[in-house]
Parts: C-alpha cells; structure tokens; sequence
C-alpha cells in the first residue's frame, strides 16, 4: 500500500512539474510575442503607390499580414484570395498588408496586373528580417502573421495559406 502512495505522489509531482514547465514556456513565448508585435507596430515601410505604410496606422482592427515575393510560386496564388478575404470581411473590420520582399518593379507590374487592392509595403531584405523576428524561423515565403483587434498576434503559418485558413481565423479573431 505504502508503495502505491509513493507511486502516485511521484506521478502527481511528475505532472506538476511538467504543468509548470508547460506554463513557463508558454509566458516566455508570450513575452516573445509581445516583444515581436511591438516591433511590428513600429515599423515603417514605403507603400506602393505612395508614401509610407506605418504599421502602426492599422492596430485596432484584425490584419491578416502576408509576406511575399513576386518570384514565389504559392505567394502568387494566394494573392486573389486574399484580396477576395479582404472585400468580403472589410465590412467586418478586416485588413490585409501585403509585405513585400522584392523589388519594386516586379511588385508593382504584378499588383497591377492583377488588380490588388490591398495595402503592399515594399521591404526587399527587411521583410524577411521582420518575418523572422515575427516567428518565421527558416525565412521562408509565404508567411502570414494575424493579430487580433488589440494588435497581439493571434496565429502564424508558413507556407501558402488556404481558405480554410482566412475562414478560421476570420471566426476566431475577427469578432468584437
């Protein structure tokens, strides 16, 4: 009988450990996030058409953030659709900011070719840098970053998004 207790207070401080451990790193990944999305707001790119797009001119609505190159194959597909998410959510509060890493040129041929409406920022090797510090480890494209209404990113994923994607984020992140 002895052993039993000394068996299940053992398994109970093996879970309370590992409960512990699980928290911390989930704290210390939201002071990541955090430190990440503070970045974010800060940062400052030249828009295509004109000017400056300041990131921090679109906190307080939900932003879909899509980093792309026109050279990228699944970056390209993607682009109608969001375009098409953010028509039919705009009413919703949504936003999409395309980030750009090219050069302006072939952005700008390929926006107006094919009729982009969103916002695109032209960041060439910073953009990368920012997706990376962001969570995209390995630098890859595309990479889409969401944040909620309160700027806090709310999820990430690398590789091209589908539209089950938008629609679930959409759901999760979009109401008031």
């Amino acid at each position: 009988m002895k052993r039993r207790v000394w068996i299940g207070a053992g398994v109970v401080g093996a879970v309370a450990v590992g409960a512990g451990v699980a928290l911390r790193l989930r704290n210390e990944a939201a002071g990541v996030d955090r430190q990440a999305a503070a970045g974010l707001w800060q940062s400052s790119f030249e828009q295509l058409g004109a000017g400056r797009l300041d990131m921090a001119t679109l906190r307080g609505r939900p932003l879909v953030i899509n980093f792309w190159a026109t050279w990228c194959a699944p970056c390209v597909r993607e682009m109608p659709m969001l375009d098409r998410f953010r028509k039919e959510h705009a009413a919703r509060g949504w936003e999409v900011v395309g980030i750009a890493a090219d050069k302006k040129a072939p952005v700008a041929e390929f926006v107006a070719r094919l009729g982009i409406g969103f916002p695109i920022a032209l960041a060439g090797a910073e953009g990368i840098a920012l997706s990376r510090r962001l969570g995209n480890d390995m630098g890859g494209l595309p990479f889409t970053v969401v944040t909620d209404r309160e700027g806090a990113i709310r999820a990430r994923k690398i590789g091209e998004i589908k539209p089950e994607d938008l629609a679930d984020w959409a759901n999760r992140f979009g109401s008031r």
